[in-house]
């Protein structure tokens, strides 16, 4: 842990990194597994990648990571070798489709899983020396409300909160904006409804839970769009491809590219908050929080 604590500091001391340019940087959440999160994060990274942005994908998800099994890639390393010192996040990036650059994690390592905030940090530090010119970093957090998730999410300029026609996904969607507004600041996300079986469909979703959030939340929530059910996407998923690459022209691939291109034209943030510097110094003020409380 000492290795990680020396880092950490290092880096809270650091005036600048070495990627000086304005690197928009989004968090894609959901407060249950199930809802297709992770499909909807490896799909709207090539979409992104093909509109002409430098994309780099982080698989935020420490205990059952599968961006890259999503994609059929067979990376030699992951962010288990980067938290052990034995490699930068440099050496651990792979590229998919389109040019996606795809930061793994490890699937199934217990260690990864319970990582503590500390240790996070020394993750996040990686970026400090990341090398990789990139115009936006998607991260891909975990499902639920555990600190990893928190952690993460709270790093990042923008939330996209992902839900489906389920009312536990309402539920812990609800809790998991709670928890960011509460004890954390947040204070914007931007919902997409995933699933659907129409637009309609996926805006009186969207209703319901500003709904609640309007009754005991002071924050606001955006309507970024709606994702409909298609079964290609199942036949992509058993091929190991991304949808957006073997059927582009489905439903759900017009879906996913409509929504990258409403994304793209977000204003992107400058100054201290439009930098990966960012991201790293919001992700060791958590540690650092957590670490004077525990």
């Amino acid at each position: 842990m000492r290795m990680f604590k020396e880092g950490v500091n290092q880096a809270s001391g650091m005036s600048h990194m070495k990627n000086k340019k304005p690197v928009r940087v989004i968090a894609i959440a959901s407060g249950k597994g199930g809802v297709g999160k992770t499909n909807l994060s490896v799909n709207l990274g090539i979409s992104f990648c093909k509109l002409g942005q430098k994309v780099a994908l982080l698989d935020a998800d420490m205990g059952l990571a599968n961006v890259d099994i999503l994609l059929g890639l067979h990376p030699n390393y992951n962010l288990t070798h980067v938290l052990s010192g034995e490699k930068s996040l440099d050496d651990i990036v792979v590229e998919g489709p389109s040019g996606l650059k795809v930061i793994p994690a490890s699937s199934g390592v217990q260690h990864m899983a319970e990582m503590g905030t500390m240790e996070q940090a020394g993750i996040i530090n990686a970026f400090s020396e990341f090398q990789e010119d990139i115009d936006l970093l998607l991260v891909d957090t975990a499902a639920g409300i555990h600190g990893g998730v928190v952690n993460f999410a709270r790093a990042c300029q923008e939330v996209i909160v992902v839900v489906c026609d389920e009312p536990t996904s309402l539920t812990d969607a609800y809790a998991l904006i709670k928890l960011l507004n509460r004890d954390h600041g947040l204070n914007r996300f931007h919902v997409v409804t995933n699933m659907v079986e129409s637009l309609q469909h996926g805006q009186a979703l969207y209703q319901k839970l500003c709904k609640v959030t309007d009754q005991y939340l002071e924050v606001a929530l955006y309507f970024t769009g709606a994702v409909p059910f298609d079964k290609t996407l199942r036949k992509s998923v058993q091929k190991q491809q991304a949808v957006v690459e073997s059927s582009p022209n489905s439903q759900v691939s017009i879906a996913i590219k409509h929504l990258a291109k409403k994304i793209n034209s977000w204003p992107v943030q400058r100054g201290a908050a439009g930098y990966l510097e960012f991201f790293v110094e919001r992700l060791i003020q958590s540690s650092q929080m957590e670490e004077s409380t525990g």
